[in-house]
């Protein structure tokens, strides 16, 4: 079936100030319904660098959808990102899960409104568990690249938010301990570690690393915490899942580059897919 793309101008302007965040998301939910025919998503995915090979893993793939035609969402920039949002059937259940291939980050300037609006659809079309997942910079050197590590917190230094006004929200088990020890009943050798978002598109300095492990950080990176404050603030239950794609600046010799980070991705992709796949139909 043929579908006219999506009209921006058409929407709520996601971007202007006197606009509703969440009116936004209700409308891209309720196109999303109408595209795939799925009235009702249980469980939804971001997938970052590395795991994108989880979606096919899932289950029956319903219906793929170019994030452009929906509103709200932006085209990616980044290399190694997909921009569609794909609904899937989970094997051997009735659920159907979201795949959100659109991540927008923080670093690109668009706003947090564009970093959080994943997420805010994904409840808005029915979702009550997140799965968070990326590619990082590990601080622990028995970390190899290609280590799938827990998110047990997170520090955020992007000095923003995505909550606006006097919106206050606990954030005590943002990454849920009951989701991380299902992740474990899957594989019992999952580690854990604290997540600290810094803003990028810079990689951080070796500096800046051990500051990270001096307040309590194990994995670094430039995504995932945005949206995580702006899921549990639309009521979603969170499970973040880190791949470790480098050591950290200073922790190796080596120079960082994102083509490492796509190379890891690549040869750890299998594996930490399947895994990924298994932790989503133990949900």
């Amino acid at each position: 079936m043929s579908h006219a793309a999506y009209d921006a101008s058409a929407a709520t302007d996601l971007d202007d100030p006197a606009t509703d965040p969440f009116d936004v998301a209700r409308e891209a939910a309720a196109t999303l319904a109408r595209r795939t025919g799925v009235e009702r998503h249980d469980v939804a995915l971001v997938l970052g660098s590395g795991w994108g090979g989880a979606a096919d893993l899932l289950g029956e793939k319903v219906a793929e959808i170019p994030a452009t035609e929906l509103p709200g969402f932006s085209a990616p920039v980044v290399v190694g990102h997909g921009g569609t949002l794909t609904s899937v059937r989970i094997e051997g259940t009735d659920r159907h899960a979201l795949v959100l291939g659109a991540r927008t980050h923080f670093y690109e300037g668009r706003g947090v409104r564009r970093v959080a609006h994943g997420v805010r659809v994904a409840a808005a079309a029915g979702a009550s568990t997140v799965v968070l997942t990326n590619g990082c910079g590990g601080l622990e050197p028995e970390w190899a690249p290609g280590t799938p590590v827990l998110i047990s917190d997170h520090i955020n230094l992007t000095g923003a938010s995505p909550l606006e006004g006097a919106t206050f929200v606990d954030l005590t088990d943002l990454y849920s301990s009951r989701l991380r020890a299902l992740a474990r009943e899957v594989d019992p050798s999952l580690a854990e570690g604290v997540y600290v978002q810094f803003r990028g598109p810079h990689y951080e300095t070796p500096a800046e690393v051990q500051m990270a492990r001096r307040i309590g950080g194990h994995l670094v990176g430039m995504s995932t915490a945005l949206e995580a404050i702006a899921a549990r603030h639309a009521g979603l239950e969170i499970l973040g899942i880190s791949l470790v794609t480098n050591a950290a600046a200073g922790i190796s010799a080596e120079p960082l580059s994102h083509e490492e980070v796509l190379e890891a991705g690549r040869a750890a992709g299998p594996r930490i897919s399947r895994l990924l796949a298994d932790i989503v139909r133990s949900l």
